[in-house]
């Protein structure tokens, strides 16, 4: 619940009341959450990336690259940017709710329990992905490592996706 009071914004939740001097939670809303679907887009894409080079690679037996783990890099990267936005979004977002109606409504439940956790899960994997394959000395044990983590993250966004109903391909940014 978010209330204007003069020149400062009471923003409810958790049945916390926190004071935000002049914050317009609609704007910052929208704005966060453009850019939360727009980043979703460079997430799936270095993720696709990073699982076929992977897979390429660890049955090809090649040497794990700078290449590589640059890619890997940049795809935990944008995972962590994309988890940031999304914990503010499930701070300020309206559409998230905790009230006794929310675990019997489909749709409430799913933005309240369900995208989070598959997503976060899926980050925890890509993060493992990367951080455990640093520390491997085998180049096909990484490879491995790295295909098989961020195959399984990629899997559970694509199923967290679908089950929004709104696809992989959100239809209002186009």
């Amino acid at each position: 619940m978010v209330q204007s009071r003069t020149n400062y914004t009471v923003f409810r939740k958790f049945g916390k009341a926190v004071l935000f001097s002049g914050v317009n939670f609609k704007t910052m809303h929208t704005g966060l959450l453009h850019t939360h679907s727009l980043l979703r887009y460079f997430v799936l894409i270095m993720l696709v990336v990073v699982v076929v080079i992977a897979l390429q690679k660890w049955l090809g037996k090649k040497p794990y690259s700078g290449l590589d783990n640059k890619l890997g890099l940049y795809l935990f990267i944008f995972t962590h940017l994309q988890l940031l936005i999304g914990l503010i979004l499930y701070v300020v977002s309206p559409v998230v709710q905790f009230n006794a109606g929310t675990m019997k409504n489909a749709e409430l439940r799913y933005w309240a329990v369900e995208h989070i956790s598959l997503n976060i899960i899926a980050i925890v994997l890509i993060t493992l992905a990367r951080t455990t394959s640093k520390k491997m000395a085998e180049d096909s044990a990484k490879h491995k490592r790295m295909f098989l983590f961020n195959g399984l993250a990629l899997l559970l966004i694509i199923v967290s996706l679908s089950m929004s109903g709104r696809g992989i391909i959100h239809q209002s940014l186009f």
